[in-house]
């Protein structure tokens, strides 16, 4: 796969996607920059070559119409505030106008294109309309691992068209640490699975246990798992027709040699509300009508001995409700125990990285993904078209 460092930029249309689906609040203001700084030493490094940056991106879902709640107008200014020079918002990411914009740029202009999402075209991966973004480019960058799941328009047609092609520095970044935790791995590698359902992390379940040492299940797909071991979960999330599955994952661990940790005991709760009656319980003592919503402190300290000697660590998911302070000692706990520890530590998934965030550990992570889906992607085993289509 070649990389942004591989190629020639000067002077020449560069159409880099990005990944700019930011969170905006009421008043379209952007209340979370992390996605747009990631892009920082892709977008520096092509204006510095000279490059004529034209970046694109999605924002939102707005289903294939013009909406402007879904506009990229407040990430142009916004950005633009960030690098210090100016950032035009094409009328479009299409059509005449744009081409027009294009067209009169210089070495070292940038301009954003409108929202991808506008058209419907862009997540069939319509050719003519891939056709119609490639023009705009005598090079290709991908830098939205976030996407690169995802064979879309901008992230695999326009790249099967273009002939100057690469990585930017954050897409070579994640696939970089993702090689270095799950192909080549110091061990031992332990895994760390979190969530509400199984069936959302089924493939890398089955994918890691030929991969890892030790693999710790908490969240609430901790409670099929117990289920399928004939224990009673009370009123806790279960995936019923997912039972037989867990039952075979406990066995295929073992016949793998793969020491396999679920929670010994949780904070059970009597609903699902911040303001809910809890107590603390083992995993035998759950009472009929309650629910598990975080792990307890014995199965923290269980965890932390699995996790004491790991040289690398993969963590997707939570280990509970932690939005609600209730139910968040259990994740807290946790990121606390992986920041400190020696393992090369990775964390992949909006909530994973949420969690180490409230726990104010983020400096203390080697490495946070920055996309959920893809990484999941990735820990499945499975391929990102828009890294195979780079070549």
């Amino acid at each position: 796969m070649k990389t942004i460092k591989d190629l020639d930029l000067a002077e020449k249309r560069v159409l880099a996607r990005v990944d700019f689906n930011v969170p905006m609040d009421d008043r379209l203001a952007i209340t979370d920059d992390i996605r747009i700084r990631m892009a920082l030493p892709t977008i520096k490094y092509i204006l510095a070559k000279g490059g004529k940056l034209i970046l694109c991106s999605h924002l939102g879902r707005p289903k294939g119409q013009r909406v402007a709640d879904f506009s990229l107008a407040p990430v142009a200014s916004y950005l633009q505030e960030l690098i210090g020079c100016e950032v035009t918002l094409a009328p479009d990411c299409i059509g005449e106008e744009t081409e027009e914009c294009i067209n009169s740029m210089t070495g070292g202009e940038v301009v954003l294109l409108e929202n991808l999402r506008f058209h419907r075209e862009e997540t069939e991966n319509d050719a003519v309309f891939a056709a119609n973004l490639a023009r705009l480019a005598e090079v290709y960058i991908n830098d939205a691992f976030a996407v690169s799941h995802r064979a879309h328009a901008s992230v695999v047609g326009v790249a099967e068209l273009v002939e100057e092609k690469g990585a930017g520095f954050l897409l070579e970044t994640e696939m970089d640490y993702f090689h270095k935790s799950m192909d080549k791995p110091v061990r031992p590698l332990v895994a760390l699975i979190g969530g509400a359902k199984v069936s959302s992390k089924l493939g890398a379940l089955e994918n890691m246990l030929d991969r890892v040492d030790r693999m710790i299940i908490g969240g609430a797909m901790a409670n099929t798992f117990l289920k399928s071991m004939g224990f009673n979960v009370g009123a806790s999330l279960v995936e019923d027709d997912l039972l037989e599955t867990a039952g075979k994952l406990i066995d295929s661990a073992e016949k793998k040699g793969v020491k396999l940790y679920l929670p010994v005991d949780f904070v059970v709760a009597d609903r699902f509300a911040a303001d809910a009656i809890t107590k603390n319980v083992t995993y035998r003592d759950i009472p009929a009508g309650w629910m598990a919503l975080d792990i307890g402190p014995a199965s923290t300290i269980l965890f932390k001995e699995a996790l004491d000697d790991a040289r690398t660590i993969v963590w997707n998911g939570p280990m509970g409700a932690f939005e609600m302070d209730a139910f968040a000692r259990g994740t807290m706990a946790l990121c606390q125990i992986v920041a400190n520890s020696h393992a090369l530590s990775i964390t992949g998934g909006g909530d994973s990285n949420a969690a180490v965030k409230k726990a104010g550990e983020e400096k203390n992570i080697s490495y946070m993904s920055t996309g959920g889906g893809a990484f999941l992607h990735l820990m499945e085993g499975k391929v990102l078209p828009g890294v195979e289509v780079l070549g």
